[in-house]
């Protein structure tokens, strides 16, 4: 395990506690708004930032990512339990402990298996589509909050929509100007002093004018009483065709938690100039998760925004998490009377706030620039999760992702290679079209490894430019195979390749073999692709070399 307090010196230590007390006051209101998103009570987000945040410490590699419930992974509880249970009942809540115990255990598979690679097919463009269609049904929920409408949050989006917009007549003045207040705060505040908790000042000021104005009479809603304690052992008490129930979702949010959680934590590595460990990260977040299940919690992974204010102020150890840690369960065993009186629009405008840039407008605007396919991928995924829900999101996300890759897989570049001038060189220049390597010889490179989905469109490059540079008026007798970008092949290449060496021997042309691997010639020989009677030769220019002098003797 690794200790919190590596690279904690004299010099920085002050540095690092400081950053914790600033951990504390951007975690706590934040997880309490994420906790209701959950559709739990607020102490379920209060109990993540104590054991699970302990644990997680003590494990991960990384030695400034944050982890704790996020905004995305509220709504998919939300959304995934909504229709399991009613929210607020104890089956809802023991859903969620349960659910974050299979996440859990499927994170630690992963990391013993290292299946990390796994998190690697939830591209960019799908990340920002999945988690922004859960921004924008988050924005709903919190903008009712902020005007004091009431609408069914466990519902979908459309409803949601649909009753805040009829609701508009209802808006508690008191709420709105809470909430304007709040959210003028945040953005002013982070742009004139941004490493000041303006969350949490913000939420002490407006919770004192409520109660000291009893503003709850005029139909502000408050928290409610929080209970003290510390964080409970328990065990979700459910059949066991519930806990089936939810495998769906908690795959969902493993394999999100991973994807974002590796990324980000390599992203900090590679920038501060220390080493991560993508399996051991993935057991930090596993045992993380089962100790939130354990402890009355639900399903955290990654926070990015906590990460980068954490990087901002200048922190670079686990440690502010540990004072994270202690400051809540000190909160929890003397202070939760403080919270009965927090006005439900400022928890509103904080999550607000904190969710926008989850929308991924700018990724959005910088994908349309560079690729309208990977746009359309993730506009779809956005459009999947907003409007049908949270699991076919994730669903139509991984299809998405294996139609990107069978698309740039099934195209790969295949080029006839032209002879340079240099004789010391490789033979690496493209021949346009009809053009011949050498006198009767085509040396014909393959960019990638051959599979069911590119194995006949190398096969029909192969035939078209013999055929091609033969229409030319060059009488190609040979045709040499550059494999050094074949790593690997499957079964439909070998019968593809088969087939090629029927035409090829129909036709009178010889083949050969260049550059082929050698960790790959046992199974390219097990495929019967290459035999024991063909040339296979080091280099191109040997191999045109060797060929065209055969030819002449």
């Amino acid at each position: 395990m690794q200790a919190p307090l590596v690279g904690v010196t004299r010099k920085n230590i002050v540095r690092e506690l400081s950053a914790g007390i600033t951990l504390i006051a951007i975690a706590i209101p934040l997880n309490i708004g994420y906790s209701q998103i959950a559709g739990l009570p607020a102490t379920a987000g209060l109990y993540a930032l104590v054991v699970p945040t302990i644990v997680y410490a003590l494990i991960v590699s990384s030695r400034q990512l944050v982890a704790s419930p996020d905004a995305a992974a509220a709504a998919l509880v939300a959304s995934s339990i909504g229709g399991l249970a009613v929210a607020g009942s104890e089956n809802y809540a023991a859903m969620a402990l349960a659910q974050a115990i299979i996440s859990g255990v499927l994170l630690i598979a992963m990391s013993v298996l290292k299946l990390g690679f796994l998190a690697n097919f939830l591209s960019k463009p799908i990340l920002v589509g999945f988690v922004g269609g859960l921004a924008l049904d988050i924005l709903v929920s919190q903008c009712a909050k902020m005007l004091g409408i009431k609408i069914d949050s466990g519902g979908e989006f459309v409803e949601k929509l649909a009753g805040l917009i009829t609701g508009l007549p209802e808006t508690n003045l008191v709420s709105l100007m809470i909430s304007v207040g709040v959210v003028l705060v945040l953005i002013g505040g982070r742009k004139l002093l941004p490493q000041v908790p303006w969350a949490l000042i913000a939420m002490i000021i407006t919770t004192v004018i409520v109660a000291l104005t009893h503003a709850d009479r005029v139909g502000v809603s408050v928290l409610g009483p929080v209970p003290s304690g510390p964080p409970p052992l328990t065990w979700p008490q459910l059949e066991w065709l519930d806990w089936l129930a939810l495998v769906p979702s908690a795959i969902a949010l493993t394999m999100v938690t991973a994807a974002e959680g590796l990324l980000v934590s390599r992203s900090y590595g590679e920038r501060r100039g220390y080493p991560t460990q993508p399996d051991r990260d993935l057991l930090a977040f596993g045992v993380g998760n089962c100790a939130a299940g354990l402890s009355g919690s639900f399903v955290m992974g990654s926070s990015t925004s906590r990460t980068a204010a954490m990087d901002q102020v200048g922190s670079r150890t686990q440690l502010p998490s540990i004072v994270l840690a202690v400051g809540t369960l000190l909160l929890l065993l003397f202070g939760t009377s403080l919270l009965a009186e927090i006005p439900s629009p400022t928890i509103g405008a904080i999550v607000g706030v904190a969710v926008i840039p989850l929308l991924g407008v700018r990724d959005f605007m910088s994908i349309a620039k560079k690729d309208r396919f990977e746009l359309t991928i993730g506009a779809v995924c956005f459009l999947v999760t907003l409007l049908i829900g949270s699991i076919p999101g994730i669903l139509v996300a991984f299809v998405l992702a294996l139609i990107n890759l069978a698309k740039r897989s099934a195209s790969p570049a295949i080029d006839v290679l032209a002879a340079n001038d240099n004789p010391s060189e490789s033979l690496l220049e493209s021949a346009p079209r009809g053009q011949v390597t050498a006198p009767g010889v085509i040396v014909i490179r393959m960019a990638a490894p051959i599979f069911f989905a590119n194995s006949n469109e190398f096969s029909q490059a192969v035939k078209g430019a013999v055929t091609a540079a033969n229409q030319n008026g060059d009488h190609v007798h040979s045709v040499v195979i550059d494999m050094e970008a074949v790593t690997d092949v499957d079964v439909t290449a070998a019968e593809s390749m088969e087939t090629l060496r029927e035409w090829l021997d129909q036709n009178d042309l010889r083949l050969a073999f260049s550059r082929v691997r050698d960790n790959a010639k046992p199974r390219l020989s097990r495929m019967g692709i290459l035999r024991g009677s063909d040339a296979v030769y080091d280099t191109n220019r040997a191999a045109v070399s060797s060929v065209s002098n055969s030819d002449l003797a």
